[in-house]
C-alpha cells in the first residue's frame, strides 16, 4: 500500500512539474570572476532541487560516519542489557522448573551483566528481584547463609528508594515463608510486621501470620487473623467454622487460672461464645482449674437449645456437664428431665440425667440411666467408669457389698 501511495505522489508531482515548467521562458544569468553564464529557469531550478538532495545525502552520510563509534556502542549495550534480561528470565523458568542451582547461578549471572549496562546498574528493581530468585533457590537446596545473605541484600536496596515496591513486599513474604520452614516463628512474624499495612491484609500474609501465631502459641493473634482470613473469603465457610472454633478452643484451654479464662473467654467474639464445642469445653477448663460453677454457667445458655443442636453437639453438652457436675444444684434438675424427654434416644444425654439424679442424690431415678451408660461402649471411657463407681455407691447403700464389687471391678477394667 506504501508503494502504491509513492508512485501516485510521482505522478502527481511529475503533472504538476509539467504544468508549472512548460510555459516557462525564465533566464537565469550568472557572473563570476569575469565570466556569463546563461541558462534557463527550468534548468536552473532543477539543478538547485539536485544540488540540494545531493547535499543532504552527503551530509547524513558523514553524520552517519562520524556516530558510528556512539551507535556501535549503543549496541553493545543493548545487547548487553538483552542478556542480562535473557538471564533473569532463564533465572525464573530454571526457578520454577525446579532446577535450583541453575536458577541461582542464572540470577548471579544478571547480577554481573547488569554491573556492565548502564541503563540497568541503578535500576535497584532489576538487581532486587535476581537476589529474590537466587535466595528463593538457595532455601531449595538448604543453604540458609547464602539465602540469608541475599534476603539482606535486598532489604538493604531499601535506602536507595526501593521501599513500598512489589519486590520489597515480595522480599518480606518470602522471608516470612522461609522463616516458618525453619520453624522459627518469631522471626516468621518479624517479617510479617514490616510489611506495609495494605499488603499485610492480603490472603497469602494472612495465611503466613495464622501459621506463625500458631507455631509460636499465640491463640488469641491466630483466632484474629482466622477470623480476617474467614472474612476475606480465604476459606471455605466448613473449613473457616472448624478452624475458628479450633482456635477458640485453643484460647480457652491455654488459661492456667480462673484470672485468665475469664479474660480469654472475653477475648471471644460473641459466634465464638454461641458455639456449643467452644462452651463445652470452657466448661472443661472451669473444672480443671477448681470452678466447676464458672463451668455451668458457660453450658447454661446452649442448654435451652439443645433443639437446634445436631447429635454431636448436644453429646459434648452433656458431656461436659458430667464434668462440672461436682457441686450441681436442684435448678438443673427441670433442665435435664425435658432433655431426656426430647432426646432419650441420645447416650450421652441419659448419661448426663443418670449423673445429674446421682449428684443430687434421687438414687431410684439414676439407676436406670446410669445402668444404660455403663453398658454403652461409644461413651468415653470416664463417663462409664463415673456411672459404675455411681451404681457401686448406690449398691452399697442398699447394703449389696457383692454387687457393689463388682460394679468397681467393671470399673477399674475400662480403659
Amino acid at each position: 500500500m506504501r508503494s502504491v501511495i509513492w508512485v501516485i505522489l510521482l505522478f502527481v508531482a511529475a503533472v504538476v512539474a509539467a504544468a508549472a515548467l512548460n510555459q516557462n521562458d525564465g533566464l537565469v544569468s550568472i557572473f563570476y570572476s569575469g565570466y556569463r553564464v546563461d541558462t534557463s529557469l527550468n534548468v536552473f531550478v532543477v539543478s538547485l532541487v539536485l544540488f540540494v538532495i545531493v547535499l543532504y545525502v552527503a551530509l547524513k552520510a558523514i553524520n552517519g560516519l562520524l556516530s558510528m563509534p556512539r551507535r556501535a556502542h549503543e549496541w553493545r549495550e543493548l545487547k548487553r542489557e538483552r542478556a542480562a534480561h535473557a538471564a533473569l528470565r532463564d533465572a525464573h523458568a530454571e526457578y520454577l522448573a525446579a532446577r535450583f542451582n541453575r536458577a541461582s547461578r542464572s540470577a548471579r549471572q544478571a547480577l554481573e551483566l547488569q554491573q556492565d549496562v548502564d541503563v540497568l546498574r541503578n535500576d535497584r528493581e532489576f538487581a532486587g528481584l535476581a537476589h529474590l530468585i537466587a535466595a528463593a533457590s538457595l532455601h531449595r537446596i538448604q543453604d540458609r547463609r547464602g539465602r540469608d545473605e541475599r534476603a539482606r541484600r535486598v532489604v538493604e536496596l531499601t535506602s536507595g528508594g526501593l521501599s513500598g515496591s512489589v519486590v520489597l513486599d515480595g522480599a518480606h513474604l518470602l522471608m516470612a515463608e522461609w522463616a516458618l520452614d525453619d520453624r522459627d516463628a518469631e522471626r516468621g512474624l518479624e517479617a510479617l510486621r514490616a510489611l506495609p499495612p495494605g499488603v499485610a491484609r492480603r490472603t497469602q500474609a494472612l495465611r503466613l501470620r495464622l501459621q506463625a501465631a500458631r507455631m509460636a502459641q499465640k491463640p488469641i493473634e491466630a483466632l484474629q487473623t482466622a477470623r480476617l482470613l474467614a472474612k476475606h473469603q480465604g476459606f471455605s465457610q466448613i473449613a473457616a467454622q472448624s478452624l475458628l472454633r479450633s482456635l477458640a478452643t485453643d484460647v480457652v484451654c491455654a488459661a492456667h487460672d480462673e484470672e485468665q479464662l475469664l479474660r480469654a473467654w472475653q477475648s471471644l467474639d460473641a459466634a465464638d461464645r454461641r458455639d456449643v464445642m467452644v462452651g463445652a469445653r470452657a466448661a472443661v477448663r472451669a473444672r480443671d482449674l477448681g470452678r466447676a460453677d464458672l463451668g455451668r454457667d458457660y453450658l447454661l445458655p446452649h442448654w435451652s437449645e439443645l433443639a437446634r443442636m445436631d447429635a454431636d453437639e448436644r453429646s459434648a453438652l452433656a458431656i461436659a456437664l458430667i464434668d462440672c457436675i461436682a457441686g450441681l444444684g436442684n435448678e438443673w434438675l427441670p433442665r435435664v428431665e425435658a432433655a431426656v424427654l426430647a432426646h432419650g434416644n441420645e447416650p450421652a444425654i441419659v448419661a448426663a440425667a443418670g449423673m445429674v439424679f446421682a449428684e443430687r442424690q434421687l438414687w431410684g431415678k439414676a439407676r436406670r440411666p446410669l445402668e444404660q451408660t455403663a453398658h454403652t461402649a461409644i461413651l468415653p471411657g470416664r463417663v462409664r467408669r463415673h456411672a459404675l463407681r455411681r451404681l457401686a455407691f448406690i449398691a452399697r447403700l442398699e447394703g449389696d457389698d457383692v454387687r457393689g464389687g463388682e460394679y468397681e471391678r467393671q470399673a477399674a477394667m475400662i480403659d
